[in-house]
């Protein structure tokens, strides 16, 4: 499993449900911190990436990447350590 997942490869209204089981999947295999690359674009993408992490149980926080990471194109989000 990679610890990036990469949006424009999916289509808008597949994308809650891919971010979704995404952040579920890497959860799963231990990952802590991973970046979802949503583009900038209108923010539209953003803003369902976002809802869906503010509700996901898997996730301690997340915030926009900085320079380095995506800048605003992308989310990095720590997931919750499990044992």
């Amino acid at each position: 499993m990679d610890d990036q997942l990469d949006l424009h490869t999916f289509l808008p209204r597949e994308c809650a449900d891919v971010v979704d089981e995404y952040v579920r999947a890497a959860a799963e295999e231990g990952l802590t911190r991973v970046r979802i690359i949503h583009g900038k674009g209108t923010g539209t993408l953003r803003r369902v990436v976002h809802s869906v992490l503010e509700k996901h149980p898997n996730v301690a926080s997340f915030a926009l990447g900085d320079e380095r990471s995506g800048s605003w194109g992308a989310t990095l989000v720590e997931l919750v350590k499990t044992d």
